[in-house]
């Protein structure tokens, strides 16, 4: 039986557009499809009359810095992530995260995009989107085009604000880090090589002039929740304190008090994975210190996921 009956190649996103438009609802994106090809396969989602691959349009698949700022295409694909010496130097969390999805293949043809708009709250790289303070440019169905917070495309577990046979997800942007500023990435998974995550924790810090006081923090560990969140109270534990083990404990004590990781059968036990947020804390927090003391930021980690 066959998945789809035509597959078109836009050059342009209002292309895109006008192509699920003229389906009414029978088409729908694809990039990478390592999540929708698996899906049509074995999910029981039903045949689409088309699909309509984003991976042609240069918006969609272009890293560009502009002053301070990132714009990263929704169809670049994790690989590519991993092999920017500019993200590595200033989105460094981001390149890690990217590193552990999958394997090779996956990372070759998945994209930053597709974690985001799958809409899970394990995604890796929605993960380290979230401690960036990333947004997303969405073109909506209706021809509007905007920018919103990341956390704006989620409504729930698996449940995207985007609809992907009429609306298309174009890109992201944040900032990029600047001196005193730094990000990490750690993440816990099973030891047989499941695909998910036990948890993900993204960390990003900014210090002071004398690099040694923390001025803002953004975390975010997941899934702790049905959509990707920032932890908020270890957020503020960190804030205005020094950067040493007096601080690192008393994010960790924020982090048990505040988050509440559930039992899954596919993950872990909901206490195994509370002993996992100190593990991952102690991990992330004084690299992401360490880089953004420094200025000096590798990678590390990729290809293990």
């Amino acid at each position: 039986m066959p998945y789809w009956q035509y597959y078109h190649t836009p050059q342009t996103v209002e292309e895109a557009l006008a192509i699920l438009a003229r389906y009414n609802g029978a088409a729908q994106v694809i990039a990478g499809g390592t999540d929708l090809l698996i899906d049509l396969q074995y999910g029981g989602e039903p045949p689409r009359t088309a699909l309509v691959d984003v991976t042609r349009i240069p918006e969609m698949t272009a890293i560009n810095e502009v002053d301070d700022l990132v714009l990263l295409g929704a169809a670049v694909t994790h690989t590519a992530i991993t092999r920017s010496a500019l993200l590595e130097a200033r989105a460094t969390c981001l390149v890690e995260s990217c590193g552990v999805i999958g394997g090779p293949q996956v990372r070759n043809v998945g994209t930053l995009g597709g974690n985001v708009a799958h809409a899970l709250p394990a995604g890796d790289g929605a993960t380290s989107l979230m401690a960036l303070d990333a947004e997303a440019e969405v073109a909506w169905g209706d021809g509007r085009r905007e920018w919103l917070p990341l956390a704006a495309l989620y409504r729930g577990a698996g449940q995207s604000a985007l609809d992907s046979r009429r609306d298309v997800l174009v890109r992201f942007r944040f900032r990029l880090a600047g001196a005193g500023e730094g990000s990490a990435f750690k993440r816990v998974m099973r030891p047989q090589g499941v695909a998910l995550p036990v948890l993900g924790c993204a960390i990003w810090v900014k210090l002071d002039e004398n690099k040694t006081r923390y001025v803002d923090a953004r975390v975010c560990i997941g899934p702790v929740a049905p959509t990707p969140i920032l932890a908020t109270a270890v957020q503020d534990a960190l804030r205005g304190q020094p950067c040493d083990d007096t601080a690192l404990e008393a994010a960790i004590r924020a982090a048990h008090a505040s988050l509440r990781p559930r039992a899954s059968k596919y993950r872990a036990t909901a206490e195994y994975r509370q002993l996992m947020i100190e593990t991952l804390l102690r991990g992330a927090l004084p690299l992401a210190t360490r880089r953004a003391q420094t200025g000096q930021a590798r990678a590390e980690g990729l290809g293990l996921g």
